[in-house]
């Protein structure tokens, strides 16, 4: 059995919950309400773990907010960057499903918005799956957005166009094969794309 020794307000929706062991909890005003909490209240060590649990998550679901507020995000990123910022894995789960319920993280939409962000730079579909799987997307909400992705062959071609004077130096097609590969193109669409150049090269001529 603890006592509680006083409640510290320290901003208008925090508090710093003071036991006479000397034990701090950071707590918000919200759960200090909730839970009934006075100066001279008693806590057995069943309300002890209480007033941990709630004003962790009411801490950590204040952050989320907060970040989900600023961008789109997966839940790995959310939940990692709760864990960066001091929260445990049980409270960045909790989180997570706190506001994924609430609809505030949708990462379907959120893939979606990678795979126009970098098809619209000009990028194929291998660098597009490596962008996913970096921020988190699960492989099925992956293969959704991927699938949707608009196929023009404009951005490619242009990219070809810009880079390669001669279709037929070998070691500018080499250089220009990898840099694609490196873009994320897979063989086909690098093959594909040399054609085309060949084609209108030869056209020209």
């Amino acid at each position: 059995m603890t006592r509680i020794a006083a409640l510290k307000q320290t901003t208008p929706e925090h508090v710093t919950v003071c036991l006479e062991d000397g034990e701090e909890i950071r707590s918000t005003l919200g759960t200090v309400t909730e839970l009934r909490l006075y100066n001279g209240r008693e806590l057995d060590e069943e309300r002890l773990c209480e007033l941990r649990l709630v004003s962790g998550r009411a801490l950590a679901r204040e952050k989320a907010l907060q970040l989900v507020s600023q961008r789109q995000m997966s839940a790995r990123e959310l939940s990692r960057k709760l864990r960066e910022k001091g929260f445990d894995e049980q409270a960045a789960d909790y989180c997570v499903s706190w506001v994924t319920e609430h609809g505030l993280l949708d990462e379907e939409r959120y893939a979606a918005a990678i795979v126009r962000h970098y098809s619209a730079k000009g990028y194929g579909e291998g660098r597009l799956r490596q962008e996913l799987q970096k921020r988190g997307i699960p492989r099925e909400l992956s293969d959704e957005a991927l699938e949707e992705r608009p196929r023009d062959t404009g951005k490619l071609d242009s990219f070809v166009a810009a880079r390669l004077k001669d279709p037929e130096d070998r070691d500018a097609v080499r250089k220009l094969s990898a840099a694609l590969y490196r873009r994320g193109y897979s063989a086909v669409e690098i093959r594909g794309a040399l054609d085309r150049a060949r084609a209108a090269y030869d056209f020209e001529d």
